[in-house]
C-alpha cells in the first residue's frame, strides 16, 4: 500500500502536527516536493504534499492564502506541510482557516525536522510498497502458472479472480464466453459480447476498459494471441482500477493464455489434418476406412446423418469471411460438445456436420447476417467475390460424394442468383423456372426462336403465340385452335411452317422440350 498521510504524521520521528483536513489523511501520497514559489502549480503532477517555508508569501494575508491553497487543491496536491520556527514561529491562522476551507489537510512540522526526512521517508514508503507489489506479481505468477499446468485455462481464471478480488473469463474467437471465475461471472461476462466483437476487429494486442464509477464494475478487455486477428479475448472485472500487485497478475494471466490459445491451435491444425484425410476417404467412396481413421475424434460424426456445407470466397477482405465461418461453426460445436470437420480448399471451405446440430444452424445463422449485411441500400451490387455457401440434404457416410455434389449445386445456384446461402433442398422444392434466367440461357432461347419472331415480325403469321398455345395444349390440335380463335386446319399450317422454319420435328419430344423452355426463357425478359 503507497504512503499516505496518516502513515506520515503516525511516523515517529518526523513529528507532524496536523493543523486541518484531519478527515482527509487517509489520501495517497504520490511524492514529496518542496517549493517556495508563489505559484509552484506548473510544477505540480498531483498527489504531492507539498513543503513549504512561506518564503515568498504573504501567510497572515487571508485573501492571499485562500488564492494560494484554493490553486493547490485544483492542481490535486493532497497535503501542504508547513515547517515553523523559519519564518513564522508559529503556522500563521489565515493559513489554517484557507485549508480547513478548502479541505487540504496541513501539516505542521517542527524546527528539528527537515525536509529532506520527510521527502526519505514518502521515497522509502514508495519503494517499500513497490517491492511489496512486484514480490506479490511473481507470487501471483507462479499461482497462475501452476494453475495452467493443472488445471488448465478454468484454473487460471480461477486463481486470476482471487488475486484481483473479482472475476474474470475467456471468450472463444466467435466472442461467446468459454469459461468463467467465479460461476456466477458468466452472467456478468456474457453482456459485454458486443465489446469483445468490437476488440475483435482491432489488430492484436488490443486491450479497452468497460465501464467505471456509474457501473456496477470495471471491465477490462484483453485480445489474446500472437495473429493478426485475435484467437481469444480475457476479462477482468474489478470494483476499482488495479493496483501493480493486480496488474502484474492479469499480464501473467494474459501470457499463460495466449500459450494456451496457441497450443490449443496447434492441436487444431493436427485435427484439421485428420479430418482432411477422412474427407478425402469419404470422397473417395471407402467410409470404413475414413471410420477407422476418425477414431473417437470424428466418429461419431459418421454415426449419424450429417450435412455437408461448400464455402467459397475470393481472396482480399472477402476471402476473410471463409476464416470467421469457420470460427463461427467450430465454436457453435465446441460449445454444443459436437464434433465437426472443417476443411480449407484453397478460396474453399468444406464443412460436414451433424444433420439439425449447432454447427449447421451456425452456419446458416452467419450466412443469414451476410445476406442481410449485402442487402442494406448502402451496401450497393453484391461483390462476385464475396462469401457464397451451398449446403447438402442430408446424407450418410455411403453417400459423402453425392453430398458434395449436392452442396456444389446449390453453391453454383447461389452464386448465378447472387445469393449467400442456398440448400440444395430449396432446389428440389422449388422450380426449375428461376433457373431459365441465367444469361447463357437466355442466349440460347433467343437464338432458337429468332427465326420464328422475325417471320411474325413480316405480318405473315403468328407462329410465336401458335408454338406456345399448342405446346401448352400438348399438341391437341382443336383445344389449341380454340385457344387462339383460328380453325384447327389454320393452326396445322402453321406449325408445318414452325418446323419448315426451324428445321426441326414437332414430333420429337426433345424438341418440343426445348421449344417450350426457350418460350418460358424469353417470357422472363
Amino acid at each position: 500500500m503507497p504512503p499516505t498521510l496518516a502513515s506520515l504524521v503516525q511516523h515517529s520521528a518526523l513529528k507532524l502536527t496536523v493543523r486541518a483536513g484531519e478527515d482527509r489523511l487517509d489520501v495517497p501520497v504520490r511524492w514529496a516536493h518542496v517549493s517556495e514559489l508563489a505559484d509552484p502549480v506548473p510544477y505540480m503532477e498531483g498527489g504531492e504534499l507539498l513543503l513549504i517555508t512561506a518564503l515568498k508569501l504573504d501567510a497572515e494575508d487571508p485573501e492571499a492564502m485562500r488564492r494560494y491553497v484554493r490553486r493547490l487543491v485544483g492542481a490535486g496536491v493532497v497535503g501542504l506541510g508547513f515547517a515553523i520556527g523559519v519564518n513564522y514561529d508559529e503556522t500563521p491562522g489565515p493559513l489554517v482557516d484557507a485549508c480547513a476551507e478548502e479541505g487540504l489537510p496541513l501539516l505542521e512540522v517542527p524546527r528539528r525536522t527537515p525536509f529532506l526526512a520527510i521527502s526519505k521517508a514518502v521515497s522509502a514508503a514508495i519503494a517499500a510498497d513497490q517491492y511489496r507489489a512486484v514480490t506479490a506479481g511473481f507470487a501471483a505468477q507462479r499461482e497462475l502458472t501452476r494453475h495452467a499446468l493443472g488445471t488448465g485455462p478454468e484454473g487460471v481464471l480461477g486463481a486470476l479472480a482471487a488475486q484481483v478480488d473479482g472475476w474474470a473469463a475467456l471468450y472463444d474467437a466467435s466472442g461467446a464466453v468459454v469459461a468463467a471465475a467465479p460461476d456466477w461471472a458468466g452472467r456478468r461476462a456474457a453482456r459485454l459480447t458486443a465489446e469483445v466483437e468490437r476488440l475483435r476487429e482491432r489488430p492484436a494486442p488490443a486491450s479497452s476498459v468497460v465501464g467505471g464509477p456509474d457501473h456496477e464494475d470495471r471491465v477490462e478487455l484483453h485480445s489474446l494471441g500472437t495473429g493478426r486477428r485475435p484467437r481469444a479475448a480475457l476479462a477482468v472485472g474489478t470494483a476499482s482500477a488495479l493496483g501493480t500487485a493486480e496488474r502484474y497478475a492479469v499480464h501473467s494471466a494474459i501470457a499463460l493464455l495466449t500459450l494456451t490459445t496457441e497450443r490449443s491451435r496447434s492441436l487444431h491444425a493436427a485435427e484439421q489434418r485428420v479430418g482432411t484425410a477422412v474427407l478425402r476417404m469419404l470422397l473417395a467412396g471407402e467410409p470404413d476406412h475414413a471410420r477407422a481413421v476418425a477414431g473417437d475424434l470424428y466418429g461419431a460424426l459418421l454415426d449419424a446423418p450429417f450435412r455437408m456445407a461448400v464455402a467459397e470466397s475470393g481472396t482480399g477482405p472477402a476471402g476473410e469471411r471463409l476464416g470467421e465461418l469457420a470460427e463461427t461453426v467450430e465454436s457453435a460445436a465446441a460449445r454444443a460438445g459436437e464434433a465437426v470437420l472443417v476443411v480449407p480448399e484453397g478460396e474453399r471451405l468444406v464443412v460436414l456436420a451433424a444433420d439439425e446440430g449447432a454447427a449447421v444452424a451456425a452456419c446458416t445463422a452467419y450466412a443469414a447476417a451476410r445476406e442481410a449485411e449485402r442487402a442494406r441500400p448502402e451496401q450497393g451490387r453484391a461483390d462476385e467475390t464475396d462469401l457464397v455457401v451451398g449446403l447438402s440434404a442430408p446424407a450418410g457416410p455411403t453417400a459423402a460424394s453425392a453430398a458434395y455434389k449436392q452442396a456444389e449445386q446449390a453453391l453454383s445456384v447461389a452464386r448465378r442468383r447472387g445469393r449467400v446461402f442456398v440448400e440444395h433442398e430449396q432446389l428440389a422444392a422449388g422450380s426449375v423456372l428461376p433457373l431459365l434466367a441465367d444469361d447463357a440461357v437466355k442466349a440460347f432461347a433467343g437464338g432458337l426462336l429468332r427465326a420464328l419472331h422475325e417471320h411474325d415480325a413480316t405480318g405473315r403469321g403468328d407462329l410465336v403465340a401458335s408454338l406456345r398455345a399448342w405446346l401448352s395444349r400438348h399438341g391437341q390440335w382443336d383445344a389449341a385452335a380454340a385457344d387462339l380463335g383460328v380453325h384447327r386446319h389454320t393452326l396445322r399450317y402453321r406449325m408445318r411452317r414452325v418446323e419448315e422454319i426451324l428445321g426441326r420435328s414437332l414430333d420429337d419430344p426433345d424438341v418440343r422440350m426445348e421449344l417450350w423452355l426457350a418460350l418460358k426463357a424469353t417470357a422472363t425478359e
